[in-house]
Order: structure tokens, then sequence, then C-alpha cells
């Protein structure tokens, strides 16, 4: 269990998403692989067996509380397209107070953006790009072709960032923002200064 955890947490997340509710189809995925662990015949890697239990469990909680009316169903869409290469992240290893809480800005928009993916391409991503499994293993857990895995992840990453655009669109007008707080105190810095200079002037004229 804490081998395959956090793998099939974010893949149940992936589908539901709602923490506790990955959670309890997880629970219920590890109860019912241990019940039918008889049957396991070894035709596949454990964790893959479990994946399948896992989305299985969490498909069928998803239709039970209608959280989405039309559900991507995890069959072979006939169009392929070429999967782009993606610009390498550096990962800092050293990062200030405000870097961190930049960072943790960043990952909750990214978490939100990931979620708003419909289910199909959703739960590709997770499994190819936060998990890292291979396309054979992504196909073989949601039983479709290696063609519609790769077409799913490149309009996953399309839809990332045209949404993710659109953000940096919106906020753009606000980027070092200059009123309020700080125009006040600008204002209130140079006015004192040249009140300051004006009242030693006229007191330097005087004494001349």
């Amino acid at each position: 269990m804490r081998q395959c955890n956090r793998q099939l947490f974010r893949i149940a997340r992936g589908i539901l998403k709602d923490d506790s509710d990955a959670e309890e189809a997880l629970q219920e995925a590890y109860v019912t692989a241990y019940v039918a662990l008889k049957t396991f015949r070894g035709d596949s890697k454990l964790s893959t067996w479990l994946t399948r239990i896992v989305i299985n469990e969490s498909l069928g909680r998803l239709r039970k509380q209608s959280r989405e009316r039309v559900v991507i169903p995890f069959s072979s869409e006939g169009h392929e397209e070429r999967e782009p290469e993606m610009a390498a992240v550096v990962d800092e290893s050293r990062a200030s107070p405000e870097e961190a809480t930049l960072r943790a800005e960043l990952r909750a928009l990214l978490e939100q953006k990931i979620d708003e993916l419909p289910i199909g391409f959703r739960t590709v991503f997770i499994m190819r790009e936060l998990e890292e499994m291979t396309v054979e293993e992504t196909a073989k857990c949601l039983g479709i072709p290696e063609a519609t895995v790769r077409t799913r992840l490149f309009r996953a990453k399309g839809l990332l960032r045209e949404s993710l655009a659109h953000e940096i669109d919106v906020a753009m007008p606000d980027a070092f923002a200059f009123a309020g707080e700080r125009c006040d105190r600008i204002v209130a810095v140079v006015l004192g200064r040249l009140t300051n200079d004006a009242t030693r002037f006229n007191f330097d004229r005087s004494i001349s």
C-alpha cells in the first residue's frame, strides 16, 4: 500500500476531483483487491491491476454522485496527434519564503486547471505527467490504445496551456501594481521633502 498509495490516490483524485472522495475510493479499492487477490494471475504488474480497480471504483462513484453529466469514456478516439516536446522545468532546491509562497500559489492554480480538464484527458495527464507512467502502462490500465494515450496527453497539455495563458492575460494589467499604499507613500515622502527644502530655502534667504 505504501508503495502504491501516491500513484493510486492521484489517479482517483484526477477522476473524482475531491481529496476525501479519492481517499474513500482508494480505501475501497484496496479492500476489493484484497478480497479478489486470488484472481490476480500475474499477467500484468500488481500496480497495474490495482490501478484498474481504483479507476473502476472511482468511475463508479462518479456516476453515482452525478458530478459530471457527460463522462468521456476510456475508449479509442480515432484521431491521433503528434505529441510535442515539453520544456524542462528547473527545480530549485532552495527557495525564500516569498518563492515558497509563490510556488504554492502556482501549484494551487495548476491543480485547479487540471481539475477543469475533461475526465479522459485529466486521468491520462496525471498518470503520464505526474506519476510518469509509461504510455504502455497507461494504455493497459485504461484499456485504450497507446495512440489514444498520446493524443489525450497532447490535448490535455494544449488545454492547460490555453487556460494558464488566459490567467496570465487577465493578471497582466495588474503586474507591478502601483496604486494604493505605495503611491500614497511616495507622494507623502516627496511632498515632505519639498516642504522641508522650501522651509530651509526661505530660512537661508532670511539669514542672507
